[in-house]
């Protein structure tokens, strides 16, 4: 049973991190021709471009993109939910579930975006569109770091503060809401 489980829940995990990481791209305005990006907008848009019809965008916030991942989140709660055996749905709280769901995961997106940048840093020459495109997704969040603390002797620890940060903000939903 918990092979199964896992088996689930990455697959949607997978595909929830991508609808999540094209709604990313969009905020940052990240180089669209980038081919990280041709690859997210081509894995989302068979499934965005009809909700984009139905759901109107609220200014630069693409709803549409957002709706597609709470409904993939709250797809992989029910699925999970039917290969338990649990068969009462409680669209109220799926929704709720659904929403802690998508934070997790974006939380989880982040702190693995922060990591292959980070090791990128080490092993690259700054040539790389997958770098150019990580810089873009995560400046928004080490500037302000960069800014309090600033490089120390050549060592920039804002993807470390930013890291810490990140698991303090995990940890704190995790007691306050019992989420992970």
């Amino acid at each position: 049973m918990s092979a199964s489980v896992f088996l689930i829940s990455t697959l949607f995990n997978l595909y929830l991190m991508v609808v999540l990481l094209r709604l990313w791209l969009q905020l940052v305005r990240a180089d669209f021709y980038n081919p990280l990006s041709q690859f997210v907008v081509k894995a989302t848009h068979p499934i965005v471009a009809p909700l984009r019809r139905i759901i109107p965008s609220m200014g630069s916030f693409d709803t549409a993109t957002f709706v597609l991942a709470l409904l993939v989140a709250a797809a992989k709660l029910i699925t999970l939910s039917l290969v338990f055996g649990s068969g009462a749905f409680n669209p109220l709280a799926i929704v709720i579930l659904a929403l802690a769901d998508v934070v997790k995961e974006f939380l989880s997106l982040v702190f693995w975006v922060l990591i292959l940048r980070a090791i990128l840093s080490w092993v690259s020459q700054g040539q790389s569109p997958i770098e150019y495109v990580l810089h873009q997704l995560t400046e928004p969040f080490l500037a302000p770091i960069r800014r309090i603390i600033p490089p120390l002797g050549g060592l920039d620890l804002s993807v470390l503060v930013a890291i810490i940060a990140l698991q303090f903000i995990q940890l704190l939903l995790q007691d306050t809401f019992g989420l992970y």
